[in-house]
């Protein structure tokens, strides 16, 4: 088992179509980033690029003992980036082709391990992975008209067109990450602007089909109308858990992913969001109970989910994502997360079950559009079989301290992004953990967290 990650994700997620302002107040939307230089919209290419630097430490803190895979309970420090070039061109006014390079590098706390809600969503975990740029993104995006009436679309990497049909059909195809298009929240789904935790950026319970850097290949097909859509993926999964390398026999090993979007408020005359996900993995993954009784009948010296020839298992589970305007400037999120966890985790992270909710700010509030400030609380838990075998000195590909006194990992965090120029962006915060790796007997952890982030 590769003991490898990358949690690498890019400037602010675009919606395919965006939820509506409050009818109270249409001009409450986030503002958009500013960069560094102009973005033309006279044209059908796209060029931007943008760098993401994470500094974060933590000071000691209590540990009855550690394993191969704990998060060390000495000082340590640690600063990640990732930079990325977007490039793009249009073909015609249904088809472009999107091209992203990208770089990541520097060091993660205790090379990622030890956390199932990790502090970094853009930490390398590898640290033999080449540092050399490598393409993150490359796919073709169609789009098929299914009305005559046309809306306005925001230009980004993602699409850069600049008018859409209200009723269409999108066809992407290629490399890509899958939370460029499914399990989004405007107000916790970015480490550039929100949130660095793995688990309040995504959803830990969706172990979505990636490599070690985070990307995979595939195709989505997305169906947008007024006020909903919905959206499938098919794609490849990796060889290993958390591996670099896919398997290129779909009819082996393969996700599917579903989504539908409701873009309604709970809240009278007040903008909001409901997404309901499911999703489905076939891949080389161990069963924790096969794993617990080779350990128990001595075949082995310690439980070891990689030990098994190769085949096939399943896992699935389902999120709900929610996102509900409070005020004009004030927009309140939850996550909640379930897999079945009888399989290994496999390609996001260790989490078979999740809750999130949290509060983003918009700056607009004090004057200052570009800022933006965020609260949030996770609590991460695993099933019974994952807890015995870690309990039993099992290693998965982020968890193992030897022996486990389980608890729920619970996370606290807050974030404050200053616009300082142009395309500069500073934010310190913090993130508060407690119960780290599920282990009663470790912890807390504090870890302040500075961030320097510039748009091009």
């Amino acid at each position: 088992m590769a003991p490898t990650d990358l949690r690498a994700q890019d400037p602010p997620q675009v919606q395919t179509q965006p939820p509506p302002a409050p009818a109270d107040d249409p001009a409450s939307a986030p503002a958009d980033p500013e960069a560094m230089l102009p973005h033309f919209k006279d044209t059908r290419f796209w060029l931007s690029g943008q760098t993401n630097f994470i500094f974060q430490a933590h000071p000691n803190f209590h540990a009855a003992y550690s394993g191969p895979n704990s998060l060390s309970p000495h000082y340590e420090k640690a600063t990640s980036r990732v930079m990325t070039l977007y490039t793009g061109a249009r073909l015609n006014n249904s088809t472009e082709v999107l091209v992203d390079i990208e770089e990541a590098g520097g060091a993660a706390l205790s090379t990622g391990l030890g956390l199932a809600g990790n502090t970094d969503l853009d930490i390398v975990r590898n640290p033999l992975l080449s540092k050399a740029p490598y393409l993150g993104r490359g796919m073709i995006h169609k789009v098929f008209a299914l009305s005559k009436d046309k809306i306005e679309n925001q230009r980004s990497f993602l699409s850069l067109f600049d008018e859409l049909p209200r009723r269409r059909l999108e066809i992407r195809f290629g490399k890509f990450s899958m939370p460029d298009f499914f399990d989004q929240n405007s107000a916790g789904s970015d480490t550039h602007f929100q949130f660095n935790n793995w688990t309040l950026d995504n959803n830990g319970a969706w172990d979505y089909a990636a490599d070690t850097r985070g990307y995979t290949v595939g195709l989505v097909a997305d169906f947008e109308d007024s006020n909903w859509g919905f959206r499938f993926a098919e794609t490849l999964m990796p060889k290993v858990a958390n591996g670099i390398d896919l398997v290129w026999k779909p009819w082996q090993a393969h996700a599917e992913n579903w989504e539908f979007e409701l873009r309604h408020g709970l809240l009278p005359k007040k903008a909001g969001v409901v997404r309901l996900l499911a999703y489905t993995n076939h891949a080389n993954m161990g069963i924790y109970r096969n794993a617990l009784a080779q350990f128990q009948e001595g075949l082995i010296a310690a439980p070891d989910i990689t030990n098994h020839p190769w085949h096939i298992t399943r896992k699935y589970g389902f999120g709900v994502n929610l996102e509900q305007n409070l005020t004009r400037n004030v927009t309140a999120f939850a996550r909640w997360g379930w897999d079945d966890g009888k399989t290994e985790s496999f390609a996001y992270t260790e989490v078979d079950s999740t809750f999130v909710e949290g509060v983003g700010v918009s700056g607009a509030l004090w004057h200052r559009k570009q800022d933006r400030a965020g609260v949030a609380f996770v609590s991460n838990g695993i099933k019974r079989d994952h807890q015995i075998y870690l309990a039993d000195g099992g290693l998965g590909f982020l968890l193992g301290d030897g022996k486990l006194n389980y608890g729920r990992e619970n996370i606290f965090e807050s974030y404050y992004t200053a616009h300082l120029w142009r395309g500069i962006y500073v934010a310190p915060g913090v993130q508060h953990i407690n119960n780290p790796g599920y282990n009663r007997d470790r912890g807390p952890v504090l870890v302040p967290t500075f961030r320097l982030h510039a748009e091009f």
